[in-house]
């Protein structure tokens, strides 16, 4: 079965190149481009991993991601938080909130779709 990855970035350029490094990879893809999208997607597309900016518009990646984990169904989903912000306490908020990995921005397109793969075991069942 095919892992499902959420974008959620108000960044077009970065949102186009994850979007297809991501369907390059074998996962099934979403974007949201606000907070508010990302709750909403989370709750219909059930994504394994969320992809999430920090700053965005209507909610914060830090809330999208309190949210996520306050959520008893939600529980199994990966949070990869994305950052131009990348001091010790952005990180260890982010962690602390429950994100799995904190990225810091600007990041190899490349390495972050192998830390996905390492999350998530690759973007088909058992790994490519």
């Amino acid at each position: 079965m095919t892992k499902k990855v959420l974008i959620v970035d108000d960044e077009e350029n970065i949102v186009t190149a994850l979007e297809f490094l991501l369907q390059r990879s074998g996962y099934e893809t979403r974007v949201a481009r606000n907070g508010d999208e990302a709750l909403s997607e989370v709750a219909s597309f059930a994504p394994d991993l969320v992809l999430l900016d920090v700053m965005m518009p209507r909610r914060s990646g830090y809330e999208v991601c309190q949210r996520v984990r306050a959520h008893p169904e939600w529980q199994r989903i990966k949070i990869v938080m994305l950052s131009a912000k990348g001091r010790d306490v952005e990180v260890s908020k982010g962690v602390s909130l429950g994100a799995d990995l904190y990225v810091t921005k600007p990041f190899s397109n490349a390495e972050l779709v192998a830390k996905i793969d390492a999350l998530l075991g690759g973007g088909r069942a058992g790994g490519q």
